[in-house]
């Protein structure tokens, strides 16, 4: 079939993900087209990506190009308006990755009628925050994981032992600050918390952030005698590389994050996770196995301290994250998005 991508958010193509920073949905829209052209599908992008190209058997098209008058298959993605870039095709589909409240606007529930779109969801927490009606035409599919994580060498955690963040530092990080200074580190005092924030970098370039971000931002530089390290976030194959040295991941949560995308991939390296239970952090993890889930102030602290100290511990909730984890591929998530429209 020839199925066409649309998205016009911002530049990026099928290669970004794996030497550049890149966001869990963007990263997303970035690894189905090339599964599903391993399918035996013509398939081709339209996004603003730089440049024109082929890549994995999958054509990118630059958005400012002429517009197709035919597809078989469209997949929008996120915004709704999307759903009507391509005039004649036989199965619209709006893949959303955000809270779905903005679709019960009565212009947009309009257009999901008018063009008889499937809605497909990251997972069953994501499409907990949709309250419109039409199940039939709704479907929850879980994201794949990129090999670079799923075919990652072996754990080799680094001495001093190490944490990592990696969640926007809106969603929680200055609760996790207080729960490193205050409990874990005293405990662990040669271990480190590396905060991969591609905003903090920039505030040590000189940039301005906004007041809540600066905040957050001053409380670390002011903890760095208690091992705090701002780490540049980077592209799959260096991420994957900074995960296999990491004990733990903390996942301090948003009840707005309906993919938790870096827990997926941590998780596939082997990282064993501690992370409040909000938002779709349940579906990306095995509770008490491979992470510990917690809205428990003290627990999250000794879950983390038992991971970064204890040996045992550590490598048998990093087995079962591993194994998890590298469960799921991108062929998988393709094979369930032809469900839809075969």
């Amino acid at each position: 079939m020839l199925v066409t991508l649309v998205d016009d958010s911002i530049p990026y193509n099928g290669m970004t993900p794996a030497y550049q920073p890149l966001g869990g949905a963007e990263k997303a829209f970035a690894s189905l087209p090339a599964a599903l052209a391993r399918a035996g599908h013509v398939v081709r992008v339209i996004n603003r990506t730089p440049n024109a190209m082929g890549y994995e058997n999958v054509s990118w098209l630059e958005w400012e190009g002429r517009r197709p008058p035919i597809t078989e298959v469209l997949i929008a993605f996120r915004k709704p308006q999307l759903l009507e870039f391509v005039r004649a095709t036989r199965a619209r589909i709006l893949w959303l990755t955000g809270p779905a409240g903005y679709l019960d606007k009565p212009q947009v529930t309009d257009m999901l009628q008018r063009t008889e779109a499937r809605l497909v969801f990251l997972g069953r927490t994501h499409q907990e925050s949709y309250t419109g009606s039409g199940e039939s035409s709704l479907r929850n599919i879980s994201p794949g994981v990129r090999e670079e994580y799923r075919e990652a060498d072996e754990m080799e955690p680094s001495d001093p032992p190490t944490a990592i963040v990696t969640t926007h530092p809106r969603h929680g990080l200055d609760w996790l600050l207080d729960i490193w200074t205050s409990r874990i580190h005293p405990k662990v005092p040669a271990a480190e918390l590396h905060i991969f924030s591609a905003a903090f970098k920039k505030a040590d370039a000189g940039e301005t952030l906004p007041d809540d971000l600066n905040e957050i931002y001053r409380k670390a530089i002011a903890a760095e005698q208690s091992g705090i390290v701002i780490k540049a976030p980077a592209g799959d194959r260096d991420m994957s590389q900074s995960y296999r040295r990491a004990r733990v991941h903390l996942y301090p949560g948003s009840d707005k994050e309906m993919y938790c995308s870096t827990l997926a991939e941590s998780q596939a390296v082997g990282v064993p996770a501690v992370a409040r239970p909000m938002g779709a952090v349940k579906e990306r993890v095995i509770g008490d196995k491979s992470a510990f889930l917690t809205d428990s102030d003290g627990d999250f602290a000794d879950h983390a301290i038992r991971m970064l100290s204890d040996e045992e511990e550590f490598k048998s909730a990093s087995i079962v994250a591993r194994r998890h984890g590298r469960s799921r591929s991108w062929d998988t998530t393709a094979s369930e998005f032809e469900t839809i429209f075969r």
